[in-house]
């Protein structure tokens, strides 16, 4: 071989994998690339169900790659070691339903009942081994099937009415007749003038005396005939039937009705790009302080048919939420929840069959009850409910008896409980909390009296566990801060898991997603506040002197944790940002979900105040920590977020550079009811509320770039906000902001090329605001 030879042969040895093969390619860290959302990191599997027998599991999920407008479809796994998914049809999963132990069972727990696509089966166990038989087949929706203390029949609601169907021999009955309108009423009492006419035909006409005998013949008849049929409820007309909850015994039932209000108006929504080629109007909400309805709830005997109305409330405020929960297995108490109509109070109450009511706890809040697992509710045993309360300042889980006496707290601390349900033994809670950090979601066990508790899953991320029918494994969707969510098996006891599917494409996982690090920011009040951060280093590039800090929406959410974020295409945005020498922050700000009552409503009657300030405290911490200038500081969010966005720019200029307002409101009086009047109060009694939290009284504050982008469709945060902001910027004389419409987007984007397009202009308003050749840098 000659030297020549021997050197090139050397050459292309030493010379990289790419110099002899085609090179791996890279991802491509481009807005329309990530803009692409699941395409790329794919769909989160749902719907999970184990079979009776725990030897397959059902989902909804799709492969690796699947179309940005792709339906979920469902698929199936055997519980066996190394087992792969595999789609099946509509048709195999709705006969595989039937199947689940999802349904009620029966005090003997031999039989459940199902229900499927509207329709009634019955499941008969024998130890693992079941058979399955379907009840009904009806184009009518059954539901809120229940077993008779027998087992003989099944209870059930088809057309707010209830029913009784035998399972040995199929026949039904019906057990309520309920009606709206006026009961008819009898003969008309005649007086006067018109009496004395009616008695004169009576005495002078033979014919008449034989029709009016006849008649009364005839409602004898009925009456008798009525007296052996099932009575008939009558409503009134105005009011529409919410709910019919019945008593295990099939004698009683809590009726629930809603009477709308007169003369609200809601607030439509045009929509302009259609296929006919007309534009068409949406439905719209109404606007927060507008009238109400009211709702009833009423206790009916079923033998007699006498309704009688409950008292909701012990007060002279009205009642707003009405939750109707379990009946206990013996019949005898259903749980009542009850939120007022100010959101100030809950009520939470035994009733008896009889209709008798025992208040078990009253939750008030000075600004407004909620928190995790705010209606998880139920019986652990016959006399003795569990509920979740804030009690404490933190969501946790208690117990009292059905007389109200012996309440209990089961678990405490400053941390969560995220759900809650009762072992089918009964012997233990199934929890899901944040014991170990506000960063994390894991499940526990625990015995039903409470005291220690067993932890069932591993890892820093979230779960969210679906037990298998006998208790002794589980399987699980969890995902971590830089891993989608994948399905997993797993052995209560053991930390190993199974993985069952991968999501993300190949595509997807060429790139070296960061898990952020959690930070705390000092607050302005010296409370720390939690943040995730992206830095330029962790991206190989260098910072290029300026910030960024996003904004998640719904106010009452949870995004800085360590499992995989709702805001998955922003998390690779800021992977985009800082590749360019950006770092950035994504705040727990006053308001989040995930660290209790006081955070929570922190923000009472003042959005736009302490959440405000926990992002001026961001940009406080990048200049303190990072050397950025506050006007090198960028900020950009969706709906709240957006909200905030503009509120910064407006209020706080001097901590901000530019900005992003995406989806925002700008006007909470023109927002819906239930998520404003909690917060805010009602605009007609409470204006310095509204007045100081809505950014468009602040818009003669505009000092800096900002970028206005919103769906025309917006069903949520309507259109009509920014037009009316971008109005008050123009008569206000304001340079330096632009809006960007999307024609056929409603609050939440759908289609890849409207989130490039409004993406791509952020980066595009960063880099020539903020970025190192931007206007905001210093010459």
């Amino acid at each position: 071989m000659t030297r020549l030879r021997l050197l090139l042969l050397a050459l292309l040895l030493s010379a990289p994998a790419g110099v002899a093969h085609a090179q791996q390619p890279t991802f491509d860290l481009s807005v329309r690339n990530i803009m692409r959302g699941p395409e790329l990191y794919g769909r989160e599997p749902s719907q999970v169900r184990w079979t009776i027998d725990g030897q397959w599991i059902y989902f909804r999920w799709l492969e690796p790659g699947a179309a940005w407008n792709e339906t979920l479809k469902p698929y199936r796994v055997s519980t066996r070691a190394g087992a792969s998914p595999e789609r099946i049809t509509e048709a195999q999963a709705d006969s595989a339903a039937a199947w689940f132990p999802i349904g009620m069972r029966s005090l003997d727990w031999n039989r459940r009942v199902v229900t499927v696509n509207g329709d009634l089966w019955l499941q008969q166990l024998d130890g693992r081994r079941m058979t399955v038989r379907r009840l009904t087949q009806t184009a009518a929706i059954e539901s809120n099937a229940r077993f008779s203390f027998d087992a003989t029949a099944v209870y059930f609601i088809r057309d707010n009415n209830a029913w009784a169907l035998d399972v040995r021999n199929g026949a039904f009955r019906q057990l309520t007749d309920i009606r709206s309108g006026t009961a008819p009423r009898g003969p008309e009492t005649l007086r006067g003038q018109r009496g004395a006419v009616a008695d004169q035909q009576r005495v002078l006409l033979e014919y008449v005396r034989d029709e009016i005998r006849a008649d009364s013949i005839r409602r004898a008849e009925r009456d008798s005939a009525a007296a052996r049929t099932i009575p008939t409820v009558w409503i009134p007309q105005t009011e529409r039937i919410g709910g019919l909850s019945l008593s295990p015994d099939g004698l009683n039932a809590l009726l629930t009705t809603f009477t709308p209000a007169t003369g609200m108006k809601g607030s439509d929504v045009p929509d302009y790009v259609t296929v006919d080629g007309y534009p068409r109007m949406i439905p719209g909400r109404t606007k927060v302080g507008d009238a109400q309805g009211s709702t009833k709830l009423s206790h009916l005997d079923l033998r007699t048919g006498k309704l009688t109305p409950l008292t909701l409330t012990p007060d002279s405020v009205s009642a707003g939420q009405v939750n109707v929960g379990a009946w206990s297995d013996d019949g005898r108490f259903v749980l009542l929840s009850v939120v007022t109509s100010d959101f100030k109070t809950r009520y939470l109450y035994s009733v008896s069959t009889t209709g008798s009511m025992t208040l078990l706890d009253a939750l008030r809040d000075e600004a407004w009850v909620n928190g995790p697992c705010f209606n998880c509710t139920g019986w652990v045993a016959n006399d003795r409910a569990y509920f979740v309360s804030e009690a404490t300042g933190y969501a946790h889980l208690y117990a009292v008896n059905a007389d109200g006496s012996n309440k209990q707290a089961l678990t405490s601390g400053n941390w969560e409980v995220l759900d809650v349900e009762l072992s089918p033994d009964q012997r233990n809670f199934r929890l899901t909390t944040s014991e170990p950090s506000p960063f994390t979601r894991q499940a526990y066990l625990m015995p039903i009296n409470g005291g220690p508790r067993t932890r069932v899953t591993s890892g820093d991320g979230g779960h969210e566990v679906v037990y298998s029918p006998d208790g002794a494994r589980y399987a699980t969707v969890y995902s971590e801060a830089n891993q989608p969510p994948e399905l997993f098996l797993g052995t209560v006891g053991n930390a190993n898991l199974q993985r069952v599917t991968t999501s993300t494409t190949e595509e997807f996982r060429r790139q070296a997603w960061i898990k952020p690090e959690i930070v705390m920011i000092p607050g302005e009040d010296g409370t720390p506040v939690p943040a995730r951060i992206y830095r330029p280093q962790q991206m190989g590039a260098q910072p290029n002197g300026a910030g960024v800090i996003f904004v998640h929406g719904a106010g009452y959410l949870h995004n800085v944790h360590n499992w995989w974020s709702t805001y998955s295409r922003e998390y690779m945005f800021h992977h985009l940002l800082a590749s360019r020498g950006y770092t950035v922050l994504d705040i727990d700000y006053r308001g989040s979900a995930g660290y209790g009552r006081d955070w929570r409503t922190a923000i009472y009657r003042h959005m736009g105040g302490k959440d405000l300030d926990d992002h001026v405290s961001g940009s406080k911490y990048l200049t303190a920590n990072f050397g950025i200038n506050p006007e090198r500081v960028g900020i950009y969010g969706g709906s709240y977020g957006g909200f905030i966005t503009l509120m910064a720019l407006f209020n706080k200029p001097e901590y901000f550079g530019a900005g992003a307002a995406l989806r925002s409101v700008t006007d909470w009086a023109h927002y819906n009811h239930g998520y404003t009047g909690r917060i805010l109060n009602l605009p007609q009694d409470d204006t310095t509320s509204y007045r100081r939290s809505s950014p468009i009284f602040f818009a003669e504050g505009l000092q800096d770039p900002l970028l206005i982008a919103h769906g025309m469709v917006d069903t949520n945060v309507q259109f009509q906000d920014v037009v009316q902001l971008a109005q008050r910027l123009i008569e206000l004389g304001k340079e330096g902001w632009e809006m960007a419409v999307y024609p056929v987007e409603n609050h939440g984007f759908v289609r890849p090329s409207s989130w490039t397009d409004e993406y791509r202009r952020i980066l595009e308003l960063f880099d020539r605001t903020i970025g190192p050749n931007g206007s905001k840098v210093q010459r």
